[in-house]
C-alpha cells in the first residue's frame, strides 16, 4: 500500500490520465517479464485500486500481486509514508462469511442487429444506476443463496452500490473511458478455489485501470 501526496506532480497526473494511473502501478514490477509484454499485467497478477482523500490531499493506492514490487523510484517528495508491504496468506472453507470492498467496472451486452437483421456481436455498455450494478453483481455473487460465478455468495439486494467518477484518458488514448461503481458487503465462500482464483486474478473488466481488485477482511 502507498500513500501519496496528491498534490505532488509525480501524484498529480495520475488522477487525471487513467492511462498514467497504469503505468504508475506498473512501474513497480519492472524487469519481472520482457519489455513489450502484451499480457505482463495478467502474467504477474497484477491489481490495484485507489481511493483519494481531498480534505487530506492523500491518495492511498493498493497494489496486489504474484511478485514482489519494488517503490524505490517514487519520489520521497511524493510519499506521505514508507510504502507498506504485506504478504497474504489466508485459507478459506466453505460458509466462511467475509466482508468485502471492490471498485468494478460493471458492463454488459447491449444487443446488436446487422443490416441483415441477423444478431451481431453485442457492444459493451456501462451500467450508470446502482440497480443496474446490483443486477451485474447478481450474475458473480448468485442471489445470496446459490454462489455466482466468484464461488461466493451475496444478496445483491444487500450490497452497497456508490457510483464513481468514470475516468478517462487523452490522446493518444483518447476514447477510454472507464465506468466504476465501489461494492461493500459480505460474501459467504462456496468453492474456496473458484473464490481465490476470483481473488487473485480480480473480477469483470478494466483490471488494467483499477479495477476488478477484491479486498476481503
Amino acid at each position: 500500500m502507498l500513500t501519496l501526496d496528491a498534490r505532488h506532480p509525480y501524484v498529480a497526473k495520475s488522477l487525471i490520465d487513467a492511462q498514467d494511473m497504469h503505468r504508475t502501478v506498473m512501474s513497480g514490477f519492472q524487469g519481472w517479464v520482457d519489455d513489450g509484454s502484451p499480457d505482463a499485467r495478467a502474467q504477474m497478477g497484477v491489481l490495484s485500486t485507489w481511493a483519494l482523500d481531498l480534505k487530506a490531499a492523500a491518495l492511498v493506492l493498493v497494489v496486489q500481486a504474484k511478485v514482489a514490487a519494488d517503490w524505490g523510484h517514487v519520489p520521497k517528495a511524493a510519499l506521505r509514508d514508507a510504502p507498506h508491504l504485506i504478504t497474504v496468506d489466508r485459507t478459506f472453507r466453505p460458509g466462511d462469511t467475509v466482508g468485502f470492498r471492490s471498485v468494478v467496472n460493471p458492463t454488459y451486452s447491449k444487443h446488436r442487429t446487422g443490416a441483415d437483421g441477423k444478431p451481431v456481436r453485442g457492444q459493451r455498455v456501462a451500467h450508470t444506476k446502482p440497480d443496474g450494478v446490483r443486477k451485474w453483481c447478481g450474475r458473480l455473487f448468485g442471489d445470496g443463496c446459490t454462489p455466482g460465478r466468484v464461488g461466493a455468495a451475496a444478496d445483491p439486494d444487500a450490497i452497497s452500490v456508490r457510483m464513481l467518477p468514470t475516468v478517462s484518458s487523452p490522446a493518444p488514448h483518447k476514447g477510454l473511458r472507464i465506468a466504476r461503481a465501489e461494492l461493500r458487503g459480505s460474501l459467504t465462500v462456496a468453492d474456496p478455489a473458484a473464490f481465490v482464483t476470483a481473488l487473485s486474478e480480480g473480477i469483470g473488466h478494466a483490471r488494467a485501470y483499477s479495477c476488478g481488485l477484491v479486498l476481503t477482511r
